[in-house]
């Protein structure tokens, strides 16, 4: 026997008995995207690594520690995609989206790549609902992508979340907290781990997100972004909480929130839980107005944020939140002799062309054997063909939770008729 081969460590097989349960929470997402006008995008798995460099922002923990980048057959980087945004922008600018009517709102489901240590809910290969909005800097416009995850959460029956604000500012607000913040931690900075040392001269807000319990410690009491901004970004944030009352959006105002990639700017967002342990997020973004223009399009505010899946499934599951039943065969026809295994056949095709999930036996077992393979299936009905029911034309379909029984004509509008439950 051939020696096996196993999955990567940090991936995952997702199998029907639960892909059905990823089908129903990508639906939902589906469709509350829709309703709030968001429509499909679907870009490249991998890019050139130039546009996380400099997208992301090469003081990240993603660009320095967890990309998968590697050179492809002409010798170009080309880099797993890390994360969707920046992807976005790219496919944004290059199709001139820019130049159609505004704002333009899209979303996306796409796996995403980050070499980094498997934890529950995140995965070195792992999936992301993220919705963007580009062309408006209204504060309405923060105000409603926070909504769209608020409602798909409360939606899916998430419990136990809350969201969390707070404004980086402007890059002039982010200047002077700059400052502040390298002043407080220059103080401190024989304790620092080695990257963060490294930080602090290039980005030193880079040091408020780091794991590490000594730095996370220190930069408990570091200076708020919230304390630095300037009246245009206080009066933005203030219009954005305001709208989100309007809303009737529950949210804390939490000043330590600054998000693990340097494109942010003004409102950042987390949808926070510890319902699956440590406390995480589940779903988390804010404005990036600098982005567009620093990847070569045209000036352009714009917003969005990032949902992992496996995430979302852990937190549903710890919450108890409401899932549909596995899928199951409308009807399960056993067959008992050639014929019957050939009509079964023929009834089985027409009744899925007329919109009837069928199911007959395969795999030339016994009729015992086949009621027992229906049952497993979880077929609703059941009907039992043989020679009596081939020459009367009428068989006996019966319900598998009930065991209640109705004859029917052996022809699909009866059929379907049955198991539609319009008999």
């Amino acid at each position: 026997m051939a020696e096996k081969i196993q999955k990567l460590k940090g991936t995952a097989d997702i199998t029907p008995e639960h892909s059905y349960k990823w089908q129903y929470v990508e639906s939902v997402l589906r469709d509350v995207a829709k309703r709030f006008g968001y429509r499909e995008i679907r870009v490249p798995t991998f890019e050139r690594t130039e546009l996380f460099l400099r997208g992301i922002g090469d003081t990240t923990d993603v660009v320095q520690k967890e990309m998968y980048t590697f050179l492809d057959k002409s010798n170009r980087s080309v880099t797993l995609r890390p994360e969707g945004t920046a992807s976005v922008v790219r496919a944004f600018i290059e199709n001139s989206l820019y130049a159609g009517n505004l704002p333009f709102k899209t979303y996306y489901i796409v796996p995403n790549f980050r070499y980094e240590k498997p934890q529950a809910g995140r995965l070195r290969e792992h999936h992301q609902f993220g919705i963007e909005c580009f062309g408006t800097a209204e504060p309405e416009a923060d105000a409603e992508v926070i909504a769209v995850a608020d409602t798909f959460l409360k939606k899916l029956g998430v419990s136990g979340i809350t969201a969390r604000l707070n404004s980086l500012g402007c890059p002039q607000c982010r200047k002077r907290y700059q400052e502040a913040l390298k002043n407080y931690f220059e103080s401190r900075k024989s304790d620092l781990c080695p990257t963060c040392l490294e930080r602090l001269d290039k980005n030193p807000m880079r040091i408020l997100d780091c794991k590490s319990p000594i730095c996370a410690a220190i930069a408990k009491n570091a200076p708020k972004t919230i304390d630095y901004l300037c009246d245009d970004c206080t009066k933005h944030f203030e219009s954005v909480l305001n709208c989100l009352i309007d809303l009737r959006v529950k949210f804390e105002v939490d000043p330590t929130i600054v998000r693990g990639l340097d494109y942010y700017n003004r409102t950042v967002f987390e949808f926070v839980t510890d319902a699956i342990g440590a406390q995480g997020t589940v779903c988390g973004g804010g404005r990036y107005d600098n982005l567009v223009e620093s990847l070569g399009g045209p000036k352009t505010p714009a917003l969005g944020f990032g949902c992992g899946l496996e995430r979302l499934l852990l937190t549903m599951e710890a919450s108890n939140a409401k899932m549909p039943d596995p899928p199951a065969p409308d009807i399960f026809i056993a067959a008992i002799g050639p014929g019957a295994q050939q009509a079964a056949r023929k009834l089985c095709h027409e009744l899925r062309l007329n919109g009837v999930s069928a199911e007959y036996d395969l795999c030339s077992r016994g009729v015992k054997l086949q009621i027992r393979h229906a049952d497993r299936l979880g077929a609703k009905y059941k009907l039992v063909i043989g020679e009596d029911e081939l020459e009367s034309g009428i068989g006996k379909i019966e319900d598998m939770s009930s065991s209640r029984a109705v004859n029917a004509n052996i022809t699909v509008d009866s059929i379907t008729r049955v198991v539609k439950g319009h008999i």
